[in-house]
């Protein structure tokens, strides 16, 4: 097994990685809107926060040698199932290759936030 790690993601809230590579598939942990910059919550609502978390999953996908079309399974947390269209519009550009999915509405995600989404997929 192989740590993940980038700068171009969040650094890990508590004592978990970005993601591990086991073999020939990485797992992720689930990104928030956090900017890998600052380590600030990015500001508006849906749109803005998942297009946010898809940058910071996509940074960990590639850091680990994979992609969004090579992911074989995501699961997504909102803080509102009413989202659920918004959040749609932006995960389709980042996930083309439709791959197997779960979504669920919480009670809370940390920071408050309205969207953590994880990934499974294929690496090179």
């Amino acid at each position: 097994m192989k740590k993940i790690c980038t700068t171009n993601a969040p650094a890990a809230i508590g004592p978990y990685s970005q993601a591990i590579k086991a073999g020939n598939l990485v797992f992720t942990s689930g990104q928030i809107p956090l900017d890998p910059a600052t380590g600030a919550l990015v500001n508006g609502g849906i749109a803005e926060q998942t297009e946010r978390v898809m940058k910071n999953l996509l940074a960990v996908l590639l850091a680990a040698g994979s992609s969004p079309e090579q992911a074989v399974k995501t699961t997504c947390f909102l803080a509102d199932m009413n989202d659920f269209a918004a959040f749609n519009e932006v995960y389709a550009r980042y996930f083309t290759e439709k791959p197997a999915r779960s979504c669920v509405a919480v009670k809370t995600l940390p920071k408050n936030v309205l969207v953590e989404v994880e990934a499974v997929a294929l690496c090179e």
